[in-house]
């Protein structure tokens, strides 16, 4: 039996365009019907039905939920701003406050207003001021009820899928191109942490916790050779820990968001700079358990990763962690063995402040459309009925509890 800290934040998350539906002003949804993907339509109509939703996260024990707002909404065109989109979230926010349930809002989450894509997104230095623009009018409407907040979601995943690997929108494959917008969202985040800040001050609100969400994975050596531990070094270094440093060198985070989900094991063919990057192992002499996607189940990563983070003295919460599987026994296996390494991370000082499970609920997940099932709820996609899944209420126990048993 293993005792979490006092005030631990317990919940899941979602992110907008994922789960709300019909957000025909987002880059995404122009992308997918011009690269021929399955496309987003209603998604899980979330933006319609977020109370129930809600109430399935109360009857759950949640306290906390992260959720994202989708700029696009905000700001279909540039420069002209929605008051009905902005009310939405303000109703969604004290939907949640309503019921006991802490917001932690993203303010990025990987999607861009069309308008911004049409003027080259994310390389274009303007972004940053008009991100900022953005922010402003959202975090003065929602400050006096929240008090986390996320400036951007996964920088080294949108900079990698996006613009070096070609995956994403705006599909480029260039390590310049992805430079240019690795500086954008440094310079995005540093100055909308000292904004935020600012906001509460000025409005003589209690002082906010902000911070960023970032991706991580376990680099293994698939074989322990010196060159396959220096490729393993490197890119936890750049892809793990790089944009934490930088932003903690800068003094801009309250807290550290860390999103945890598999391994990647590390097998150089050759020395080039590209085979540092991202050669990996094909053989099966390490054979674990997997998703339904392929990627590997290995919670000690977690903790090592934490262990890592340990240096920074910072509160982490545990921003995303789940699996997509139709075997529902195996996700709270998942979540089980994920919840015993950040308890063995506490218990080795490191701060961890909250697990929010990715997802609440099944969703859209980009490129790879519906079939993946990560979510705490089933959810028809014909009829947008949702089924509570067993996984949850055994989550939902140690949510009340704050006891894994």
């Amino acid at each position: 039996m293993l005792k979490f800290p006092q005030n631990f934040l317990w919940g899941a998350a979602t992110s907008a365009y994922q789960v709300e539906g019909d957000n025909i002003h987002s880059d995404w949804w122009r992308w997918e019907k011009k690269a021929g993907k399955e496309p987003s339509g209603q998604a899980c109509n979330h933006y319609k039905f977020y109370e129930q939703d809600f109430d399935h996260a109360k009857n759950l024990n949640h306290n906390a939920h992260r959720l994202s707002i989708e700029w696009s909404r905000i700001e279909p065109k540039q420069g002209e701003f929605s008051e009905k989109e902005l009310q939405h979230y303000k109703d969604v926010i004290l939907s949640l406050k309503n019921r006991g349930i802490e917001p932690l809002v993203t303010l990025h989450h990987f999607t861009n207003p069309i308008w911004l894509s049409e003027q080259r997104g994310w390389e274009n230095k303007k972004s940053v001021k008009y991100f900022l623009r953005y922010c402003d009018l959202v975090v003065r409407a929602l400050a006096p009820h929240v008090r986390y907040w996320i400036t951007i979601n996964e920088p080294t995943v949108f900079i990698s899928h996006a613009y070096i690997f070609g995956v994403w929108p705006p599909q480029g494959t260039s390590f310049l191109r992805g430079k240019n917008v690795q500086n954008n969202l440094i310079k995005a985040h540093v100055r909308a942490y000292a904004l935020i800040h600012d906001i509460y001050k000025e409005l003589n609100i209690p002082r906010p916790s902000v911070g960023f969400s970032q991706f991580t994975q376990a680099f293994v050596p698939c074989v322990n050779t010196l060159k396959n531990k220096l490729a393993a070094k490197l890119r936890n270094n750049w892809f793990n820990l790089g944009f934490i440093q930088t932003c903690a060198h800068h003094h801009t985070l309250d807290f550290i968001g860390l999103n945890y989900y598999s391994r990647q094991l590390v097998e150089l063919k050759q020395w080039g700079v590209g085979n540092f990057i991202w050669d990996t192992c094909q053989n099966n002499h390490h054979a674990v358990k997997k998703n339904s996607l392929g990627w590997d189940i290995y919670p000690e990563g977690l903790l090592n990763i934490l262990l890592k983070l340990k240096k920074y003295n910072l509160p982490v919460i545990i921003t995303e962690n789940g699996i997509c599987t139709p075997d529902d026994a195996l996700r709270w296996e998942y979540i089980h063995a994920h919840l015993e390494n950040i308890h063995a991370a506490i218990q080795q000082g490191v701060p961890v402040s909250g697990y929010l499970y990715w997802s609440l609920l099944d969703n859209f997940e980009w490129d790879k459309g519906f079939t993946p099932r990560f979510g705490l709820i089933d959810v028809n996609y014909d009829t947008y009925q949702r089924t509570v899944r067993a996984s949850a209420i055994k989550f939902g126990q140690t949510c009340k509890t704050g006891i894994l048993d």
